[in-house]
């Protein structure tokens, strides 16, 4: 039996089998959160929502290539992005899915720590009440269910497939594949790779992260003996070995469209893309200073697209992935 806790390494028989006619496809997803300020401590009080407005742009943007994007919904946004995305979430144009930030999704009954900014490092009683209001909150606000989660930070705990299992949720895609958030008090990822797994319950549908270069075939061995981390430069200079995960974020054009490729030789059924909704405004995460960052954010979404359809690669759906499941 396959072990429960998502961040154990998949057995064989636990990969997901796939329809004939499923793949390759491609799934936009954005973590649809607050702003805060990056470089302090987290706290409950003090974010703002200034940037939900901007999801509009993108929603039209992605609605002109065929995309369905995911919304993962964190609790202090819910309202707002209803009024928002919530026309397009009842015309079928994207979805909706949940992103567990505990520091502000209630019931607040734990100090707000960097330990316990991981949702999987709470207790499991208080795991579930959270991951319960915010569910409850997005049915509320958009009149559906959500399917779909990812843990705030990334931070999957033991019980957590079981408790999205228990809450009608049948996507997790809190997994970064081949990124280790231990030394911060989170999960390690750096053993799991992008094909996603039947675990507790639930479909494992990792973020995607591949390997580029000559030594990428040994990647995921290789890759977290690279220490310390000019290590990893010199590497990615020389063309032995690049980690590169699909997000404008920190990811160039031509870094992205060597993802993408890496990923369907690989033969990953489902390359998942994401964000962080504040990047859509200027001025709210390190990665989009101003304006300028703004279109080039667009700029590097449109040469996606036009990449991913020129290799056959289709945009998919929560609901369609999990009909093309098997």
């Amino acid at each position: 039996m396959n072990d429960p806790r998502i961040t154990t390494p998949p057995t064989d028989d636990a990969l997901a089998r796939w329809a004939p006619e499923f793949g390759p496809r491609f799934w936009v997803t954005v973590d649809t959160e607050e702003e805060f300020d990056w470089t302090r401590p987290l706290a409950r009080e003090g974010y703002g929502i200034a940037a939900v407005p901007a999801l509009a742009r993108f929603q039209a943007f992605c609605e002109t290539s065929g995309v369905v994007p995911c919304y993962m919904l964190d609790y202090p946004v819910v309202a707002a992005a209803a009024e928002v995305v919530g026309p397009a979430v009842a015309a079928g144009r994207a979805e909706v899915g949940l992103q567990l930030h505990p520091w502000v999704n209630p019931p607040h009954d734990e100090d707000v720590t960097p330990a316990n900014s991981y949702p999987g490092n709470l207790p499991v009683a208080l795991e579930r009440a959270k991951l319960l209001a915010l569910r409850d909150a997005v049915a509320a606000h958009f009149g559906v269910s959500a399917r779909a989660y990812r843990a705030g930070r990334y931070g999957v705990g033991a019980a957590t497939a079981q408790l999205l299992a228990e809450a009608g949720v049948a996507i997790d895609s809190s997994v970064r594949a081949r990124f280790d958030y231990s030394a911060g008090g989170g999960p390690d990822f750096s053993a799991l790779g992008p094909k996603p797994w039947r675990v507790g319950g639930v479909l494992e549908v990792p973020l995607t992260t591949v390997f580029t270069g000559r030594l990428r075939r040994w990647g995921a061995a290789l890759f977290p003996r690279l220490w310390p981390e000019r290590m990893r430069g010199v590497f990615v200079r020389t063309g032995l070995l690049e980690r590169i995960p699909l997000t404008p974020e920190g990811t160039t054009i031509a870094e992205g469209l060597r993802a993408i490729d890496a990923a369907l030789a690989d033969g990953v059924p489902v390359l998942v893309f994401s964000m962080h909704s504040p990047s859509l405004a200027p001025g709210h995460t390190p990665y989009v200073r101003d304006a300028a960052g703004v279109e080039a954010l667009y700029a590097w979404w449109a040469a996606v697209f036009a990449h991913l359809a020129a290799r056959g690669a289709r945009p998919v759906t929560a609901a369609d992935i999990l009909r093309g499941c098997r």
